[in-house]
Formats: C-alpha cells, structure tokens, sequence
C-alpha cells in the first residue's frame, strides 16, 4: 500500500471513524497513524534514521522527513541521526548545537508485514487512548455509586457496562447468593479506579461497607444534606449489618430518619442487598454506651474498659449471652468492627468467678510474699493494689489511708516489698547471665531482669538478636491462618510491653548498632503507618494486629 492521493482522504475518514467509536480525540489516531507510518519508513531506510511522518489534517497529505540534529562533537552516537557542528555547515549558515537539519524523502509503500505492523501500532495507540480517557472520566468517581449493564461474566468476574467504559464486579465483590445475566441492569459502589498496563481499570463492589453508607445517602435526604451523618458501618455481606448514625439537629432522630415511614427507607437499602437485615444504632462519643447500643438488640449489663487498651469486657445476663454472640459470633464481629475494639462478653456468673479468682491470687501473692495474714492481704487488695510494684513504690500516703495502718505498719509494708521485688530482680538476672545473656543487652533501657530472663529463655542474647526482632515478636498479636484469626504470644507480652513500646525498642537497639541514622528518624504522621512499617521490618503491625 502507498500512500497517494486515492487514498490520502481515506486516512482522515479513517481516523475520523476510529475516533468517534471510542470517543476519543481524532488527532490522536493521526498520530498513531504518524508513528506507524514512521516506523514502516524506517524499516525501509534504516533503523538508525530518525524519520519523521506529518499527515496534513485537512487534505490527508503524508509528508515523509529524514531529520538530523547537530549535537557536541564528542556527543555523536547515531550517526545517520546526529552530526557535529562542522558537518553541518554544508547544510546549514551558522549552525548551533540543537539545530535540526530536515531533508524530506520519498513515501515507502508499505507491504503485507508493514501494513500489519503499522495496524497493529494503530491499535496499540488507540487502545491506551481509550484506557487515558475512561481513566480520566471516572477516577473522580471512586467512593460513589454507580449503575451498569451486565456483559458478560469471566471466571466468576462480571463485566459491566458503565456507559463509556468497562468495570469489573470481581468474584469476592459480589453478595454470596447473587448471580447475574447479560443486560442484567446492576448497581454498584466504585471501590477503585486506577491505570493498569492491561485490562480493567474500574474496580466495583456490593460487599464494601461504604455501598451501603451510599445507598443511605441516596435514600435518606438528611444524611445527603448534613444534617445526620453516617460515623461507622460494618457488614457481613448478605446476612447482617450494623450502621452508627448521629444527628446535628436535636429536632431530628437519626435513627427513625434512617428508618422511614414504615421502614421505607431502610426496606429500599435491604431489598438493594439482597434482603441483608440492617441494625441503625445512635452513635455516641462515649466509647462504652456506643459499645452497648453496638451490641443491640442484646441488654448489656456491665461495661468493663480499660482506656490503655482497646480490648473491652461486656457483661452480660445469662440468658442474654446467646443473643449478644449472635449466630456464629455474628453480632458481637460486627459490633467489633464497628467499635474498632476486640470485645470479650462474658455472663455475670463468669465474670464473678473470674474476679473472685484474680482476689484470690492477688491475695496468696501479698500473703507469700510480704508474710502477711489472709486478712490483711485481703485488705490490700479490696484498696485496689494489685502487685508488689504498687505496693514498693506507692505514696506513702495512699497505704495510710487504709484503716489500721499507720506510718510504722507502712514502712514495713514497703521495706518488705522492695527486699522481695530485688531478690526476684538478683534471681532473675542471675539465671539470664547463666543462659548467656551478653552485656550489651543487661544494661538496656527498659528491660527489666525479669524481660532479659524471658529473651533468654527465647535465645535473644545479644544486642544484635534483639535488634532483628519484629515488635509484634516481642509485644505479641494476632494473625490470620486460613481465615482464622490465630493468637502469636509475644516474648514480652506478660510483662505488658505494647506495640508502641517494643517499636520504640527495637529502634533504639538498630540506633545503637549503627544500622539506623537517628538523623532519619521522624516522627509518623497519621496515615503513614506503611511507611514506618516498611522502615521497620517487614511483618510488623502492617501484617500482625497486635492485641487486637
């Protein structure tokens, strides 16, 4: 094929046509045309030649050039492309590094391998076109709802028509029990959009929370308007979800706003997920009522929460405890979720059991170890002191306020306390040194003879032992083995060492080894948990959930 006036119009209605079927700009296609027609030029003249093809965009007119640029005289590499600034003279007046020297040259027909190559840039070149174009259409539109048309399905995968362009429903997206045909019309939340060298850039979903969040939005006016706004949401996709709503208006009542007229509203959501059954609960700043509204329609009986940790106990009546765990732990996973605290439930028989035995031990501790009577140490544990710590180094004046104790009963209280706690601390070390604990690691901040002990015991000897440890290694945490959450004990973790503490260690012990510059340590901004689990190690609370 070559490139005459019978066909020079053609190219143009060819561009035209290519263009207005993938919606995107005609020039582009000429352009693609260009570098094909370019590509088959070079074939024909050289590889090495920088040939250039222009198609004229009113007539179709393909003019063919041979450019060469002047560059330094030690700087030729290509010489069919390049010249120096003395070869260039013949051609040019005053010739300067960065002129271009264009000598034009006569059209090549393209042959059968030509023509197919030139398609085939024409192709490629299109194809990125129309990925550049759906991309920039709709990466907007990630975090919205969105209406399609069922294609086709692939290895599980929908395809769906999205107007201009192409999405993909994946398999794990999908609500268990449905299925779907083409030109099924289907509703979806888009979780992503991102480019890709190949295939679909579109990433939908109808299992995330936030497409029941939209599907609120849509529903209920007073949450599109502000007015009530949607703080958290949990889902087990299909089955059961919770939604925390609280309202700005003290006239308006989230929860019956969500509700409807009749269960209007919240009837439209439901029959959207497949008749997935929806609990609106209030939402509220203070983390324990949240927590008993999370675990509705079960009655809470007591909150017990420790505000250093994010695991909390609710205790409930016996024959509320089926009600609170829900059918396969369902209720109390979502209301989990939901609260972003792991939540242990226990009956109050349990929980009176269990307090009775912790003043039991807490007692013979105080008894065995302090020599005094069971009354006495009972005492000590009614006031709240719970180890010997507490008791050593406690105000002085806190032990007074206890009734029959004076400032002689006192001293010997501590002075006790303090004899016991150092012969436990000399035993300690004493059997870390026999296990071969390196003196590099005794005189640590922060680890006490009875942590040295423990990493021995776990043949952590040496700074640089303890230097390669993960944090989630030393604090414990939890990690999922085909789908089940399994428990990892942690060296340090009886010892109450946190995440935060055992990064904070491991640090210090890669500073002083050298393998860390303290001058490239910042803090961590909220949000760049990545980053600062990539400078750490690799698995540490990227991968592992520690207590939680």
């Amino acid at each position: 094929m070559a490139i005459t006036s019978a066909n020079q119009l053609e190219l143009l209605q060819t561009a035209e046509a290519v263009a207005r079927e993938k919606m995107i700009d005609p020039g582009l296609v000429i352009e693609a045309m260009e570098d094909s027609l370019a590509r088959a030029a070079k074939s024909r003249y050289g590889a090495e030649m920088d040939i250039r093809v222009s198609i004229d965009r009113k007539t179709g007119n393909a003019r063919f050039t041979r450019v060469r640029t002047v560059v330094e005289d030690d700087a030729v590499e290509n010489y069919q492309a390049e010249l120096t600034v003395e070869q260039a003279r013949p051609y040019l007046d005053n010739p300067a590094v960065g002129d271009q020297i264009i000598d034009e040259v006569p059209p090549v027909e393209l042959g059968r391998i030509a023509a197919q190559s030139a398609k085939q840039v024409i192709l490629q070149r299109v194809r990125e076109a129309e990925r550049d174009r759906q991309y920039e259409e709709f990466k907007d539109r990630a975090g919205t709802i969105i209406n399609g048309i069922v294609k086709r399905e692939e290895y599980g995968n929908i395809i769906v028509d999205v107007g201009r362009g192409e999405a993909i429903l994946r398999r794990n997206e999908k609500i268990g029990r449905e299925s779907y045909r083409p030109n099924d019309r289907i509703r979806c939340y888009v979780k992503d959009v991102r480019r890709e060298t190949r295939g679909p850039q579109i990433f939908l979903s109808r299992t995330d929370p936030q497409f029941m969040a939209e599907l609120f939005k849509m529903e209920v006016p007073e949450i599109y308007d502000g007015v009530i706004e949607i703080k958290a949401v949990a889902r087990d996709p299909g089955s059961r979800a919770k939604i925390a709503v609280i309202s700005y208006d003290s006239s308006i009542d989230p929860v019956g706003a969500c509700v409807g007229m009749r269960g209007s509203r919240v009837q439209a959501v439901v029959g959207e997920l497949q008749g997935e059954k929806i609990d609106i609960i209030p939402w509220s700043e203070e983390q324990a009522t949240f927590l008993v509204n999370a675990l509705q329609p079960a009655e809470v009986a007591k909150v017990v929460f420790d505000p250093e940790a994010t695991r909390i106990e609710v205790v409930v009546p016996e024959e509320q405890l089926s009600l609170a765990i829900g059918r396969r732990g369902q209720n109390v996973r979502l209301a989990s979720q939901l609260t972003g605290l792991d939540i242990d439930i226990l009956t109050e028989e349990e929980e009176s059991k269990r307090r009775q035995a912790e003043f039991n031990a807490r007692t013979q501790l105080f008894m065995d170890s302090l020599d005094l009577d069971e009354f006495f140490a009972q005492l000590l544990v009614a006031e709240g002191f719970t180890n010997l710590e507490e008791v050593a180094y406690v105000e002085q004046g806190e032990l007074l306020a206890i009734d029959g104790v004076d400032e002689g009963t006192a001293d010997e209280l501590q002075a006790r306390a303090r004899d016991y706690l150092e012969a436990q601390n000399a035993k300690a070390l004493e059997s870390a040194r026999a296990l071969g604990i390196d003196d590099t690691l005794v005189g640590f901040e922060g680890l006490t003879p009875q942590m040295l002990e423990a990493l021995a015991k776990d043949g952590v000897k040496t700074l640089e032992d303890f230097a390669t440890c993960a944090d989630w290694e030393l604090a414990g945490g939890w990690t999922t083995q085909n789908g089940q959450r399994v428990k990892d004990d942690g060296i340090l973790e009886k010892f109450d060492v946190s995440l935060e503490e055992a990064q904070d260690m491991v640090m210090t012990a890669r500073v002083m080894l050298g393998w860390v510059d303290p001058d490239e340590l910042h803090p961590v901004a909220e949000g760049d948990e990545d980053a600062a689990a990539d400078e750490g190690d690799d698995e540490t609370a990227a991968t592992k959930e520690a207590g939680v």
